[in-house]
């Protein structure tokens, strides 16, 4: 066998650059390079590898370690998870910092690779810079903290179990019902330690990601369970777009008349005007979906994961006799809600089922209602675009301005906040690939970073970025990246000096806003809504602040001005920074939904009592699907 001695580091960066996928005929390379941050934990090893083979995997620096593993999220999932990037750091703190990432990439199904630097596998230098000791378990690093949350996890403590470790990792990226997260935990002297590696090791290798049908059975059964139904209702999520199955709903939905809602994830299965469109459904849901969830008979889920925020904590569904047909890829999802599962791709699997009801149709009046609820939800959304609230702004025309200026396959970017609700509720998609929202984890601090990742993934696409001030404050380091890399964003700064979003569920569960405000302190406290003052709000600067990153900032005080600077960013070949101030108070209602957050049960607040007592109504509708 011919054989070629590099070292551990040398070996894998080799390895990623001959990693290839294929899906429907075509071939990609999977990994379009590697984010880094570098310390004396991996600049010797995978830092020295790769400089030697930058052409096959091109280095990235980034400014922060938590936002390189979510700009490799938000390109992955632009890439429908058939491409990404790993990320390397140094030991010690800049490997913890990558922990949130990697929660975020595990949650939301998106596969990343994570090389962070461990301590000496010899243990001879013992105890080295940021090593963590432990009296009781002399294996232990920081890097176990990623255990839970990587879908594989491993740490290679002699240069030739690179091999299987490697490969492994590659069968979980690869594999659409297992990926996130995969970590391999390197010490900093095997990343330098040579070994005779097998040519093999090295050779092109193409993972093939199928699309696979579920069993025949349960494709009958689910069948007659469809036939059977008068108000069934569809639930898109994240697995429609992923498996590029948007077309393939709407042959299903055009033909049947069964409506559709979205979650987070699948915002964007349809078009947003199309007539068997409700919009989104859940806690941030439309009333016109939220009311056909609440009639539902059977539910059919495709690509979903049913988080508490699609399902209004379970209070959706009411109807006594709804039932679930779930089809999703990863069978942990498919039999949620004690649903039918039918494990399968969602395109593959939404065609066979087509096929399966043939001449199946809802009753007339029932697609009518559905058709006639989605255009009164698009003239509520009309409405709050133009509410011309004053002095400061709505959140919602701001939105409403941002939409109606962008090109269908231009893409919007949040994560965390109230803008994500909002967004949710009143975006009107237009393109599969144009709403990018993070609400798996809701992470603060990827918009910017996310951004970043899915401009990289569409270089052609506008990419706007909307991100409340809490937010940007967490994490605005990748405007430097986006500069350095060429990558424009345009990055609307939604700002309400403080937490608006929690103030708000702060409000709703008796607590006055407590704890949500950027103010200074006074008598023990930083204030309460019902405190607020003049020149209570502290004099941040964030515009200037993001001036002083390199971008391009446009202040603006109202919804024309964010017209102008609109168009006026089109002109400018750098990111854009639009500042513009909202008031934290005039938020979207919420259209006959729940979210379960539990309100004190004894308060001396009377506030709060009252909000436990309307909490306890709404727990009564809390179902269980068995």
């Amino acid at each position: 066998m011919t054989t070629v001695r590099l070292t551990g580091a040398q070996a894998l960066v080799r390895f990623l650059t001959e990693q290839y996928v294929q899906r429907d005929g075509f071939e990609q390379r999977f990994f379009a390079g590697c984010f880094g941050i570098f310390g004396h934990g991996n600049v010797a090893g995978v830092g020295q590898a790769l400089q030697q083979y930058s052409e096959g995997l091109p280095y990235y620096q980034a400014r922060n370690e938590q936002a390189m593993v979510h700009t490799s999220s938000a390109f992955a999932r632009q890439n429908n998870r058939l491409r990404t990037f790993a990320c390397t750091t140094s030991i010690g703190p800049g490997a913890t910092n990558m922990v949130t990432g990697a929660a975020l990439a595990t949650i939301n199904r998106l596969p990343v690779l994570l090389l962070p630097g461990d301590v000496f596998a010899s243990r001879g230098p013992d105890p080295v810079l940021q090593q963590l000791e432990t009296p009781h378990d002399g294996t232990l690093s920081v890097n176990d903290c990623f255990r839970p949350v990587s879908r594989y996890w491993d740490r290679v403590v002699r240069p030739e179990q690179m091999i299987p470790a490697a490969l492994a990792a590659m069968r979980v990226l690869t594999n659409q019902a297992e990926t996130g997260a995969v970590t391999l935990a390197l010490p900093q002297d095997v990343q330098t330690e040579a070994f005779d590696y097998p040519e093999a090791f090295f050779e092109k290798r193409v993972w093939h990601v199928g699309r696979p049908l579920p069993d025949a059975g349960a494709m009958e059964r689910a069948a007659a369970m469809i036939r059977a139904a008068r108000r069934p209702m569809i639930v898109a999520g994240g697995g429609v777009i992923y498996s590029e199955a948007t077309e393939a709903l709407q042959h299903f939905c055009e033909r049947t008349g069964i409506p559709v809602g979205e979650t987070q994830a699948g915002k964007g299965s349809l078009p947003y005007d199309h007539p068997c469109s409700l919009g989104a459904v859940g806690a941030t849901g439309t009333f016109a979906a939220n009311r056909a969830a609440r009639e539902a008979d059977l539910v059919i889920g495709v690509g979903t994961r049913w988080s508490d925020f699609t399902t209004s904590s379970k209070t959706a569904f009411q109807n006594p006799e709804a039932r679930f047909v779930n089809i999703n890829v990863a069978d942990f999802d498919a039999n949620k809600h004690a649903g039918l599962a039918l494990v399968g791709d969602a395109r593959s699997t939404l065609e066979a089922l087509d096929n399966a009801i043939a001449g199946y149709e809802v009753e007339r009046g029932y697609r009518e209602q559905n058709a006639s609820e989605s255009r009164e939800w698009d003239r509520e959304v009309g409405r709050l675009y133009a509410l011309d609230h004053g002095p400061l702004p709505a959140q919602s025309e701001v939105i409403g301005a941002v939409n109606s200026f962008s090109d269908p396959e231009d893409v919007v970017v949040c994560a965390a906040g109230s803008m994500p609700g909002d967004l949710h509720k009143l975006w009107r998609t237009r393109d599969p690939k144009g709403y990018h929202v993070e609400y798996g984890y809701s992470c603060m601090g990827y918009e910017i970073s996310g951004g970043l990742g899915v401009k990289m993934a569409a270089p052609e696409r506008e990419v706007y970025v909307m991100c409340g001030d809490g937010s940007y404050l967490m994490m605005n380091s990748e405007i430097v990246t986006s500069i350095q890399e060429h990558h424009k964003l345009t990055i609307v700064l939604v700002d309400n000096s403080g937490f608006s979003s929690i103030g708000e569920l702060s409000r709703s569960v008796g607590s006055d806003g407590f704890g949500t405000h950027y103010r200074y302190r006074k008598r023990g406290s930083i204030g309460l809504d019902s405190e607020e003052a003049p020149g209570d709000v502290l004099p941040v600067d964030l515009a200037k602040a993001a001036e002083s990153l390199g971008a391009h900032v446009i202040r603006t005080q109202n919804i024309e001005e964010l017209k102008k600077a609109l168009a006026d960013a089109m002109n400018v070949d750098r990111t854009v920074v639009i500042h513009i101030p909202v008031d934290r108070y005039e938020g979207v209602p919420d259209y006959d939904s729940f979210w379960d957050v539990p309100v004190s049960e004894v308060s001396e607040m009377e506030s709060v009592t009252s909000a436990r007592e309307e909490y306890a109504k709404n727990k009564e509708e809390e179902r269980r699907y068995l």
